[in-house]
């Protein structure tokens, strides 16, 4: 059997109530990885997602389509395919804790060139990435912010 959780979602309505949803989660959820809660939100504590759940755009940009090759060839072996994470070697992109407000695509630049400490997941520092230039890291940033909006993360 499989527990249930109660996911209470504190959401001023024009009323004034709150709202309180069941949810049901199933083992597979706990083993992905979980971003601080205390630290970052309610949102960030949404486990990792499923790689096979994330859906792609049905058409990208000419700077996302360029962003997912370059993708493909400096990013996915650490951030998994489709930035879904599950490698043990870097977070997903496709989540809460990376949307635009929190982390604006400077980030992912920065990151790209100059690496960036461990603060959010437990995954280690990542190194600056040898041949990403500033114009393939914003190309990078247009492919996951395109699927990060197909997957309601804005």
């Amino acid at each position: 059997m499989k527990p249930l959780h109660l996911a209470l979602t504190a959401t001023m309505l024009a009323g004034g109530v709150a709202a309180v949803a069941w949810t049901q989660t199933d083992d597979s959820d706990r083993a992905r990885p979980r971003v601080n809660p205390g630290m970052h939100g309610p949102a960030a504590a949404a486990p990792a997602p499923d790689p096979d759940r994330i859906r792609l755009p049905e058409q990208m940009s000419a700077s996302a389509y360029f962003g997912q090759l370059s993708f493909d060839e400096n990013c996915a072996s650490c951030h998994g395919a489709k930035g879904a994470g599950g490698t043990e070697a870097g977070p997903p992109l496709v989540h809460p804790i990376y949307e635009p407000g929190h982390h604006p695509d400077g980030s992912f630049v920065s990151a790209a060139l100059s690496g960036v400490r461990s603060h959010h997941w437990e995954f280690g520092d990542m190194p600056a990435i040898d041949g990403v230039t500033e114009q393939d890291a914003l190309r990078i940033a247009s492919y996951i912010r395109e699927i990060q909006v197909v997957n309601g993360i804005e």
